[in-house]
């Protein structure tokens, strides 16, 4: 059976001047979240967009998704710290979410820069956010593999 999660967004006015708002719908964890299409295009002012809400996703995939390849190649991570930005540009043919691009600092013990490195491209390749933005948005990581504290 698949696994369904909802949400809603609802909206009035013209796409310049209206407004809307958008809601976790499946956990009501949060609901009536401001949006505007200036909030995409411009300065946010305390509301959010479908991009920011979409870097928030593809970051929390990439965490689940790197920590479960660490954790199978012998090295569970101690923390991982992601940050997505996901970039939305007007091109010829109209807007569209053109990149986005993934940070990541693992604190890893016992991994080297190297493993740690391929294993984060393994893990942008395979999330499952990462596969359904695959060739339609260029996808990029950049990982981090902070020293082992001196004990």
């Amino acid at each position: 059976m698949d696994t369904v999660r909802r949400a809603t967004a609802s909206w009035s006015g013209d796409l310049l001047s209206g407004s809307g708002t958008v809601s976790a719908y499946t956990t009501g964890l949060f609901s009536d979240l401001p949006i505007s299409w200036a909030s995409r295009t411009e300065e946010p002012e305390g509301r959010t967009s479908p991009e920011e809400l979409l870097a928030a996703a593809h970051a929390a995939c990439y965490c689940m998704a790197f920590s479960n390849g660490l954790t199978k190649a012998g090295h569970p991570p101690e923390h991982l710290h992601v940050a997505a930005e996901v970039a939305f540009e007007k091109r010829d043919d109209g807007w569209s979410v053109t990149a986005s691009r993934l940070q990541v600092i693992g604190r890893v013990p016992g991994m080297d820069r190297a493993d740690f490195e391929r294993l984060a491209e393994e893990a942008k390749d395979g999330c499952p956010i990462s596969r359904a933005l695959k060739g339609n948005v260029e996808l990029s990581v950049d990982a981090t593999l902070e020293e082992p504290e001196e004990g």
